[in-house]
């Protein structure tokens, strides 16, 4: 059986970036990061939505049951009134994967003392998984890092697109015969 590309999409969430106030930098560090670990053929769409618990969770659950095999999700997850990200992936998710958000404040923290106010996890819906991520293409990098790995095995057994890494980047884990 042929493999289809990956579907993935890129959702920003910021106020200001989403009124033209602000640059979005980290929708596209998320998908330069992507074009350059993943090598089997992928379609990517960037999104640039404000921050509110219902715009996002409405956004997240259109994507995934539109059809996504992978959302990353920056901003909106650290300590600020209007950072309801991990609130809104609550409301429209199957089963929360929490060892992503773990293994991403611990690989930040040998950078920055902050890592710790970061609220990032990761979750399924259907047949989609989602990961929210920090908006600094520098963060994005280091928690995608620390967590890719696993990304593919986990959109296998999810029924998702299959993608192959460069292993040169990222050598993606999958147990012998998967």
């Amino acid at each position: 059986m042929k493999s289809r590309a990956a579907r993935i999409a890129i959702v920003t969430v910021s106020d200001r970036a989403s009124r033209g106030e602000y640059e979005d930098k980290g929708g596209p560090g998320a998908e330069d990061w992507l074009r350059r670990t993943i090598t089997s053929a992928m379609q990517i769409d960037r999104h640039i939505i404000p921050d509110g618990r219902q715009i996002v969770g409405a956004t997240l659950r259109d994507l995934a049951d539109g059809g996504a095999d992978l959302i990353l999700v920056t901003g909106g997850t650290g300590p600020a009134p209007r950072d309801l990200t991990p609130e809104a992936v609550a409301d429209i998710m199957d089963k929360e994967l929490p060892g992503f958000g773990e293994e991403m404040r611990r690989a930040s923290l040998a950078f920055v003392p902050t890592a710790i106010l970061s609220r990032q996890t990761a979750a399924i819906r259907g047949a989609t998984l989602i990961i929210t991520i920090p908006g600094k293409p520098s963060a994005i990098a280091t928690c995608l890092d620390a967590v890719f790995a696993a990304v593919p095995y986990c959109l296998d057994l999810m029924g998702a697109a299959r993608i192959e890494t460069d292993p040169a980047r990222i050598k993606a884990f999958r147990p012998k015969g998967a």
